[in-house]
This record gives C-alpha cells, sequence and structure tokens, in this order.
C-alpha cells in the first residue's frame, strides 16, 4: 500500500482472516449438516461441532485481547508523547477527557491537523470516526495489526 488513507487503513493478517477462520467456518457448517445428515452419529458430530466452535472462539477472543490491548497501550502511550512534544506539558488530564476512539484517531492527522481535531474533540465530542473523516492530509500507521 503506497498511501494510506481512511478507506484503506484497515489491515488483515491474511494465514489467520483468510485461511484459519475461513476453515474454521466451513468445519463448523459441515459439522451442524452432519448432525442432520448422519443420525447415527449424531452425538459425535455435535462433539465436532461444539470443539470446532471453541476452537474458532478461542483464536478470535486470544488474537484480539492480546494484540488490540498491546497496541492500545502503546496508542495511549503514542498520544502522551506527542501531546507533551507539542505542547510542552503531560496530557494527563486531556486524556481523561477523550474516548479510547477518538485519540486513536488523532493518531492519522499531523501536528497541524492534531491540534484543531484535538480541540473539536474536547469542545464538540466530535467521535473518532468523524475525526478521521475530518483529516484532510492522511499520517500513515503501517504497523498497526
Amino acid at each position: 500500500m503506497r498511501e494510506q488513507n481512511y478507506k484503506n487503513h484497515r489491515k488483515f493478517y491474511p494465514p489467520h482472516h483468510f485461511i484459519y477462520l475461513p476453515l474454521l467456518i466451513v468445519l463448523e457448517i459441515l459439522g451442524i449438516y452432519k448432525i442432520w445428515d448422519d443420525p447415527e452419529n449424531k452425538l459425535i458430530w455435535i462433539l465436532f461441532s461444539t470443539v470446532i466452535f471453541l476452537l474458532f472462539y478461542l483464536a478470535f477472543m486470544t488474537r484480539q485481547h492480546y494484540a488490540l490491548g498491546l497496541q492500545n497501550r502503546m496508542v495511549m502511550l503514542e498520544f502522551k508523547q506527542r501531546y507533551f512534544e507539542i505542547f510542552g506539558q503531560r496530557s494527563d488530564e486531556t486524556a481523561y477527557k477523550l474516548r479510547f476512539d477518538q485519540i486513536a484517531a488523532l493518531r492519522f492527522a499531523y501536528d497541524d491537523e492534531f491540534r484543531e481535531l484535538l480541540y473539536r474533540a474536547l469542545h464538540e465530542n466530535i467521535s473518532g470516526d468523524e475525526i478521521k473523516r475530518s483529516i484532510k492530509n492522511w499520517r500513515a500507521d503501517h504497523q498497526r495489526i
């Protein structure tokens, strides 16, 4: 991706999103189908479907929990560092007034727009999505997963 913007800023991990999870979905559909199609082994197919569902749920939740939790901490630290660099003071009070979606969206704005959008977020309570849509000069983040 050469230029990042609002429309293409989301990122996928192909082995997880396009192989492992779809495979689990296909196996789950197969297991549910076999519950009705193979009444002699119904209990085995119920167990199979339950195990596949639990694997899907575990894979989804574990990935989400660890990756996003760590990245959210990094986004908060990045906001605090950037705020200090721009304004020369701690951001604790300001960060407390913002929602995480607003802080995360501000990452995509360069310093000149950051100030204006931060002001709007604090005084007009615009959402993170509104902040992203308001950015004229997108500051790419190629490292967020």
